[in-house]
C-alpha cells in the first residue's frame, strides 16, 4: 500500500468533516487521516494505486490547500 503524505489548512474537526466526503470519493484511497494537532496539519493518505494529483485535486475542491510532503 502506498502511503502519501500532504501540508493543509485542514485545522478543526469541522474541516476534517468537509474534507471526508471528497476523500472517500476517490477510488485509490482506502484509509486517510489529519492530524490537527501537528503545526503543519499534515494529511496521511494510504491505498493501491493513489496518486498525488487525485489527493490534491479533492482536497482543493473541498475548498483547502494541500502540498505534498516530500520524503527525504
Amino acid at each position: 500500500m502506498k502511503t502519501l503524505q500532504f501540508k493543509t489548512n485542514i485545522n478543526c474537526g469541522n474541516c476534517v468533516r468537509a474534507v471526508t466526503g471528497f476523500l472517500n470519493d476517490v477510488p485509490s484511497v482506502q484509509e486517510w487521516a489529519v492530524d490537527t494537532d501537528n503545526p503543519d496539519k499534515i494529511l496521511t493518505v494510504k491505498g493501491d494505486g493513489v496518486t498525488v494529483e487525485a489527493v490534491v485535486e479533492a482536497v482543493e475542491d473541498a475548498g483547502f490547500d494541500v502540498k505534498e510532503v516530500i520524503a527525504r
